[in-house]
């Protein structure tokens, strides 16, 4: 099985993102692609997909979106430090 190939590029609200969810006795892997975050939290995984507050999709992320639609668990995208520890803490919504 050959993965497909993806753009490296790492949103500027991640380390911030990371560095909260650690913060609350998080583990976090940064994963990079397909997906960013591996995130363990309570005996649960979340998986996480990092995007900038009004960021456009760009072209590059087509093969990303195609995984995130064909993949059989759950993804969440978070956008701030807040969301990501809603998610974990099961109060997002």
């Amino acid at each position: 099985m050959v993965m497909p190939r993806y753009c490296a590029s790492v949103d500027q609200n991640q380390k911030e993102i990371v560095d909260a969810l650690k913060a609350i006795g998080c583990s976090v892997e940064t994963i990079g692609r397909p997906i960013d975050l591996l995130i363990g939290y309570e005996s649960r995984n979340y998986l996480v997909e990092i995007k900038r507050v009004g960021a456009k999709p760009r072209k590059d992320q087509q093969d990303q979106q195609d995984w995130m639609r064909d993949w059989k668990g759950q993804i969440r995208v978070c956008s701030t430090s807040d969301e990501a520890i809603r998610l974990v803490t099961r109060s997002y919504k």
